[in-house]
């Protein structure tokens, strides 16, 4: 069981970004959550199996069609023990 934390920034917003890596997410079965952020990129964190994590990391690289992602950075973190896959505010 892993934990990571990943930004992706560029045309992230208004674009179903989150609720399309929400759905991604649930089909992979990881858990955590996604948000946007004041700075115009979508935050993540993804726990769950390593392979099913590095998963969500690289959907994370293009998003939903709609989305343009520049750039993307991530932090591996100790894991919490979430359960489901939330979007936040």
């Amino acid at each position: 069981m892993i934990r990571r934390r990943v930004q992706a920034s560029g045309r992230v917003q208004g674009v179903g970004f989150r609720y399309s890596c929400a759905n991604a997410a649930r089909e992979q079965g990881v858990a955590g959550w996604v948000r946007n952020l004041p700075n115009g990129a979508v935050e993540a964190a993804f726990e769950g199996e390593a392979g099913d994590v590095d998963a969500m990391t690289e959907w994370m690289r293009s998003g939903p069609p709609w989305a343009h992602v520049a750039s993307v950075s991530c932090s591996d973190e100790e894991p919490v023990g979430e359960s489901g896959f939330d979007i936040l505010g």
